[in-house]
């Protein structure tokens, strides 16, 4: 009988310690900041990691806070890879923009489809205000380590946590070249207001 009492209360511990650790990763889930992307086809929500990528996550969020976002578009579509946006006019005139910042791809987040991740060129700490949507698993674009500009990778800040589907209609867009530009939408993508809920 003792016995039984006695697992009963080490069961009962065990059962309590693993609620109090599900509440604390509850916890700390709940203090990354979230955004609604809202665009003219749907409305995209997104959940930013700020511990992982504290300067790309603070970058976006001013970016949103400021109204930069609002009336962009997302300019290039590739149905098999990635829609990149938040740099462009429907004109395709590029808007100017702040400081870059440094480079947070060596952060342990993948490139994985649904996540979101900052845009640059080919200086691997170039990023602005531009950013991009996995629409596939682009493993390639993560961080290497490897010398190179190509070893640096893209950084990831973030995921969809809702509106798959609206990524989904706008990678499948019908594109077209606009000046020295390819992969942009023939219908402009826009990017009506960018909504920063926490953080």
């Amino acid at each position: 009988m003792a016995n039984s009492k006695a697992l009963f209360k080490r069961g009962f511990t065990v059962v309590l310690l693993l609620i109090a650790m599900l509440t604390v990763q509850h916890a700390v889930a709940a203090e990354n900041p979230t955004a609604v992307i809202h665009t003219n086809k749907g409305d995209i929500h997104v959940e930013f990691f700020a511990e992982q990528a504290p300067l790309s996550v603070e970058n976006f969020i001013n970016y949103a806070n400021s109204g930069f976002y609002d009336g962009t578009i997302f300019h290039r579509v590739i149905s098999h890879f990635m829609i990149q946006g938040g740099g462009f006019t429907p004109e395709m005139e590029k808007k100017p923009t702040g400081e870059p910042i440094l480079n947070e791809a060596s952060n342990g987040l993948s490139n994985t489809r649904g996540t979101i991740a900052m845009a640059r060129t080919s200086d691997p700490h170039s990023a602005t205000s531009q950013f991009f949507i996995n629409v596939q698993d682009n493993m390639n674009l993560d961080y290497t380590g490897q010398a190179g500009p190509g070893g640096w990778g893209y950084a990831v800040f973030g995921r969809v946590t809702s509106g798959m589907e609206v990524v989904d209609d706008i990678r499948f867009a019908q594109t077209t070249k606009v000046g020295p530009f390819a992969d942009v939408p023939v219908e402009p993508v826009i990017i009506e207001h960018v909504e920063v809920e926490g953080g």
